[in-house]
């Protein structure tokens, strides 16, 4: 289905401060125009500088995601990113006027909410997306995680967490649809373990850490000595330890909220793909580390996606969407005019015909006799004829329709097509068919080359019987 792109209607902000650096910030949500993406802005930094929410960008993952260009830091950008893509915006320009984003409660519930206050608006653009066709892995040895991406149609995530502690062994938690993610996933906070905190500490890290915005769990005995260091800390005299090994025994929203919570970085480091994937991703030990990795391979593809050409992939032996009679039983053309010999996959938004370019063509005996060539108009003509399959397949009743051509526009030929080429066709819808009227954008491939392109307009018009 064509989902148009998405911002917010209006600008909203949230203050808080910021788990490492401690420093109060506040945080402006603006809408953006179509094709942004997401960009984060310094107002507090001279000339206001635009750092694109992007992988390449990306040069710490030490405890959070943290983006550079020229010089100017966003830290921790993975929860405000999350909360935009669980509520499934494409675009929009984050100001801030420090360097890292608040933590807030260590949740991406207070994003989520600022968001949804303000409501979402639907703008002109069709959403782009990367659909990953074929297995894609990414390991990380060192801290034992895996990432896999499985073609899938729509975006889910499965996580896999073990942390090898009484209190927090193996964990699952899985997000099957988007719009779950606001209930299921973005109130799940941030955790840590509380061996692990002197060396952060040491680190020069999460100086705006407190119980408030972290779970901390006890997997360790404590002798007296360190009880008194951890109260001295938190400044907090009253602390204890709850029966699930948690500091304070804060309440956990979800019994497994520790595996929910990587699952909302795994989300929130995907966004700087860039783009939307179409992708089930599962991910196993998951972390910063692993995650940028794992989004940095994925914007390698699509650059060279971007930069080579690629062909849809035919299966001579798969089972076609529409054989020759099923195609006969939409398309009222008939030999020697019918050019497309097989559906090989279509939706409600494209469709990928073929044609087989045999030498007893009738054209060729005067196109030309002795160097025959398929004439470009007939290119065009079977391109067309699949585009009419894709407007056919909207309508009950295809037998008693007939598709019209209203214009052809951008045609280019750039190979020559011969006898025992087989020519692919690619469809794909500009606009939403409306009233009748679809507009497409062609590719007709042989092999691995591009031999026409351009883009067709038709209009549906039901037939009047005799």
């Amino acid at each position: 289905m064509i989902q148009k792109q998405k911002t917010i209607k209006s600008t909203v902000k949230i203050a808080g401060i910021g788990l490492h650096t401690g420093e109060n910030v506040t945080l402006s949500y603006h809408p953006a125009p179509e094709n942004h993406g997401y960009k984060f802005k310094r107002i507090d930094v001279d000339g206001c500088p635009i750092l694109p929410a992007l992988a390449d960008n990306v040069i710490e993952t030490n405890r959070g995601s943290t983006i550079e260009k020229n010089g100017v830091r966003i830290h921790t950008v993975e929860h405000v990113l999350a909360a935009a893509v669980g509520l499934e915006i494409d675009n929009l320009i984050i100001e801030m006027d420090g360097p890292e984003a608040p933590i807030m409660d260590g949740s991406a519930k207070a994003f989520v909410d600022a968001l949804d206050s303000v409501g979402l608006i639907e703008q002109s653009a069709n959403r782009k997306y990367f659909d990953i066709i074929e297995p894609i892995t990414f390991t990380n040895d060192s801290t034992q995680s895996e990432i896999i991406a499985l073609p899938y149609d729509g975006f889910r995530v499965s996580v896999m967490v073990d942390y090898d502690s009484p209190f927090l062994g193996p964990q699952h938690a899985s997000l099957d649809k988007l719009s779950d993610f606001k209930d299921e996933i973005a109130p799940s906070r941030t955790f840590v373990f509380l061996h692990e905190l002197e060396n952060l500490l040491s680190k020069d890290l999460i100086k705006g850490g407190d119980l408030d915005n972290a779970i901390v769990v006890v997997d360790k005995e404590l002798d007296e000595s360190r009880w008194e260091k951890l109260v001295n800390l938190f400044e907090k005299p009253d602390i204890s330890i709850g029966k699930q090994g948690i500091l304070n025994n804060i309440e956990l929203n979800f019994q497994n909220e520790p595996a929910r919570h990587k699952l909302l970085d795994v989300i929130g480091d995907l966004a700087l793909i860039g783009i939307p994937i179409n992708a089930h991703i599962i991910a196993k030990k998951p972390g910063h580390l692993s995650n940028v990795g794992f989004a940095k391979m994925i914007r390698e593809l699509i650059k060279k996606e971007k930069n080579s050409i690629s062909p849809p992939f035919y299966d001579p032996n798969a089972i076609p969407a529409y054989d020759i009679n099923q195609i006969k039983g939409i398309l009222p053309h008939r030999d020697p005019f019918l050019l497309i010999d097989k559906i090989i996959d279509i939706s409600a938004s494209h469709v990928i015909g073929l044609k087989n370019v045999t030498s007893n063509e009738p054209y060729f005996q005067g196109h030309f006799p002795d160097k025959p060539i398929m004439p470009g108009v007939l290119q065009i003509e079977a391109m067309a004829q699949a585009g009419g399959i894709l407007c056919l397949n909207t309508v009950p009743d295809p037998e008693n329709y007939l598709t019209y051509f209203l214009k052809i526009d951008k045609v280019k030929f750039k190979s020559m097509v011969v006898p025992g080429d087989t020519i692919v066709f690619r469809l794909d819808l500009i606009t939403p068919i409306r009233r009748g009227i679809c507009h497409m954008a062609g590719t007709a491939y042989v092999g691995n080359k591009v031999v026409m392109e351009g883009e067709l307009m038709a209009q549906i018009v039901k037939t009047e019987n005799e």
